[in-house]
């Protein structure tokens, strides 16, 4: 057995009101992991993120390597995490280090817009790197990769949006 991913979501915003308030209430984890390189080396960004969390939810912030390496921790079995990221190459990563997401799918809630990037929905901008890694998780993984800001709204192709 392994950690149970209830969802896994890519948003450059990591853990903020609307993963807090919306999505925690629909998947109901008993843990919030946030899987990051950057922002564990960040004290203030990791101590705003526990601020963020449910009360009743316990949030860690993880490298990528920690993560991997938890992953397959019977001591870990118990979780039903909610996984964040702040990039699709940090979902790839993760893939690749043996992380299954073949139940959960990849959730796009958020990518950033910068210039050079295309908008795909309001939320999501991709770049061809950005691209390249999301059809590594399709066709690579068999993941299903979606775009869906909130519970409530329904879940889009990202293949499609991006071909569009």
């Amino acid at each position: 057995m392994t950690m149970n991913i209830a969802l896994a979501r890519v948003d450059s915003r990591l853990l903020h009101g609307q993963v807090a308030t919306f999505w925690t209430k629909y998947v109901k984890p008993n843990r919030i992991l946030v899987v990051s390189d950057s922002v564990v080396k960040d004290q203030l960004r990791k101590t705003l993120i526990s601020q963020v969390a449910p009360a009743d939810v316990k949030a860690n912030v993880i490298s990528v390597d920690k993560m991997i390496s938890i992953y397959g921790d019977p001591k870990f079995d118990s979780f039903k995490a909610l996984l964040l990221t702040e990039t699709v190459a940090d979902m790839v990563r993760l893939a690749q280090g043996g992380v299954d997401f073949s139940d959960s799918g990849i959730n796009l809630g958020n990518l950033a817009y910068t210039p050079g990037k295309k908008m795909i929905t309001d939320t999501i901008a991709v770049d061809d790197e950005a691209v390249s890694e999301i059809k590594t998780l399709i066709d690579q993984f068999h993941l299903n990769v979606y775009a869906q800001q909130v519970p409530g709204e329904k879940p889009q192709n990202v293949l499609e949006l991006i071909n569009e």
